[in-house]
């Protein structure tokens, strides 16, 4: 068989070079494109490993030395914490890359039968591989920031109405900014069934004026983000946002 170096380089240097960078986007490092190319061309090295002869656990000890290299090459070295959310966060990438790979490969290259799977005679194209990669790994940094955007505004949320304590999970929605009597306005998708006195508050969306249904609460706790006094609880049954019970205000971001 002959075996192209050149073409082996190549490859590794690439798949490399979009996982170093795909790494740095989603830590938000500010590092050069030279830096990250410089990293990536010692990752491509190790395919010289293929000349000798070594074993596995020496082939897994090698790789991981090059990976540690990588990382201090392109992301600098500030302290041991720095580090290691780099390196891990480098091998989390490459595992999801690779489990894609592996699953394409699967599916274009072996049936199956049952939970018996056996090779066609179909390989997944290098050139293929190669476009298709850099989609694999957007569509990753999309899913990660929406993911981490989320994650951000999530909070664990305790209201206090009367004697009773409302133990909710919330989150912070930037474009809530409704506000009545100076005060924010957050809302919920529990039933309403406290006697305390109501107030119909108009709001505005894409279908015209609405009135929403509310009542004036004591003390709301957003844990990690602050108290809030003489708070205002909205009701509707339409907010359905998925394992989220209240909206919080985007005017309590800035702690009012």
């Amino acid at each position: 068989m002959t075996i192209y170096v050149d073409g082996l380089l190549f490859l590794n240097f690439f798949f490399d070079f979009l996982l170093l960078l795909t790494t740095s986007i989603i830590l938000k490092r500010n590092v050069s494109m030279f830096r990250v190319i410089l990293g990536a061309f010692i990752g491509s090295l190790s395919i010289l490993i293929l000349f000798f002869k070594v074993g596995n656990f020496e082939l897994f000890l090698i790789k991981i030395y090059l990976a540690f290299l990588m990382c201090i090459v392109c992301f600098g070295y500030k302290n041991i914490k720095y580090f290691l959310v780099n390196f891990f966060s480098f091998y989390m990438v490459s595992i999801v890359l690779g489990g894609f790979l592996y699953y394409l490969n699967l599916e274009f290259s072996y049936k199956h039968s049952g939970l018996i799977f056996y090779h066609k005679g179909v390989s997944i194209n290098i050139i293929f591989l190669v476009i298709f990669t850099p989609i694999i790994l957007y569509i990753y940094i999309k899913q990660m920031k929406m993911f981490k955007n989320k994650v951000t505004n999530l909070y664990k949320v305790n209201i206090y109405i009367g004697r009773k304590i409302l133990n909710l999970n919330g989150y912070l929605d930037t474009g809530n900014t409704l506000m009545f009597k100076n005060r924010p306005v957050i809302i919920t998708n529990i039933g309403n069934n406290f006697k305390n006195k109501k107030y119909l508050i108009p709001y505005t969306t894409v279908s015209g004026v609405n009135l929403l249904s509310c009542i004036k609460v004591r003390r709301v706790e957003v844990i990690g983000l602050g108290n809030f006094e003489n708070i205002y609880l909205g009701f509707s049954k339409s907010m359905n946002l998925f394992g989220v019970d209240v909206l919080l205000n985007g005017m309590m971001e800035g702690k009012m």
